[in-house]
């Protein structure tokens, strides 16, 4: 009655998520650097353009 421990995973699925995880945050925060770059231009040249004017 010899049976093999089969080796436990958890952790490698475990740290494998979370790199997942951060690899889409990162990509998506990458992808909306710019989204907002064309708004800003228009606010800098005219603050009255603004939603958040004082």
């Amino acid at each position: 009655m010899s049976e093999a421990q089969e080796k436990d995973n958890f952790w490698i699925y475990v740290i494998g998520l979370v790199l997942a995880v951060v690899a889409t945050v990162v990509i998506i925060k990458g992808s909306e650097h710019d989204k907002y770059e064309s708004t800003a231009k228009a606010i800098a040249e005219d603050a009255s353009n603004s939603a958040y004017r004082n």
